[in-house]
């Protein structure tokens, strides 16, 4: 991977750190390759049962690299074409689909600013823990452009859809503090705590059980845009595949012995 990504697999837990400080991790396209291609290879890792995202710096990710943005754009101009927006399609889209839909559960530690495609990276994550001093940003309309990486299926789903619209079309900051209350930040910690709080967080998932992590991603995906009726269909079969694994009867016979159990991830 590159140097403006990080990644790292250590004893289940895949840890992706977006690595350009100087830039408050904007996004360029060196960075966003490497991000879509870390996230993929967790994704499609057996032994990677849970991904931390976090980065390095102030910052977490102020979105899109402006300034080579303004560069291809001008590029595009001189050749005639839209290239430069086909950066959704081959970057932005691939990197939320790898959080989503990877069968196992990712947390974002938010330590700074989250902005634009960085907001639309931490809403992909199950679970934010989220520094004190953390902002979030929906830029998009201030830079004339629409919602991508997910924001406009992610945001209304966690703050409702009145509250997402004001925010996308009147851009604008809002704190960890309100992030916590309308229900995007899981846990708020001081700065200083962030990384070991996150670490602490996705370490205890990747000890947990793999199979009942995936399913219960699944069905909250699946439940979100559904029927009660369809969910209840959903749950039975994903029940059944979480009942048929090793870690349900380790689980079991754990609860009898009123011992803490040790899971497999299978």
């Amino acid at each position: 991977m590159a140097d403006s990504v990080l990644y790292e697999v250590s004893d289940g837990l895949a840890t992706i750190t977006i690595n350009r400080p100087e830039a408050m991790n904007a996004m360029n396209t060196e960075a966003k390759v490497a991000l879509r291609d870390s996230a993929q290879a967790a994704a499609a890792d057996p032994a990677v049962r849970a991904v931390l995202l976090t980065a390095t710096g102030r910052a977490f990710c102020v979105g899109q690299d402006l300034k080579e943005h303004i560069a291809l754009l001008a590029a595009d101009r001189e050749a005639g074409t839209g290239a430069t927006m086909s950066t959704v399609r081959e970057h932005y889209n691939p990197i939320v689909r790898a959080l989503t839909d990877m069968a196992k559960p990712v947390v974002a530690g938010v330590n700074g600013v989250a902005a634009g495609a960085g907001l639309g990276f931490a809403l992909a994550a199950d679970y934010r823990v989220v520094a004190e001093t953390a902002t979030f940003t929906t830029a998009f309309a201030g830079v004339a452009l629409t919602a991508d990486s997910g924001v406009s299926w992610t945001l209304p789903r966690l703050i409702g859809q009145s509250r997402a619209a004001d925010l996308l079309l009147f851009p604008r900051s809002f704190t960890a503090h309100e992030a916590r209350d309308w229900g995007i930040a899981n846990k708020l910690v001081p700065a200083a705590d962030l990384a070991a709080e996150a670490a602490a967080v996705a370490r205890a998932l990747a000890e947990g059980p793999t199979v009942a992590y995936a399913a219960l991603k699944e069905s909250l995906a699946y439940g979100a845009g559904h029927t009660l009726g369809e969910a209840l269909a959903r749950e039975e079969e994903l029940q059944a595949r979480a009942g048929a694994s090793q870690d349900h009867g380790i689980a079991v016979q754990a609860f009898l012995d009123k011992a803490k159990p040790k899971y497999l991830g299978r």
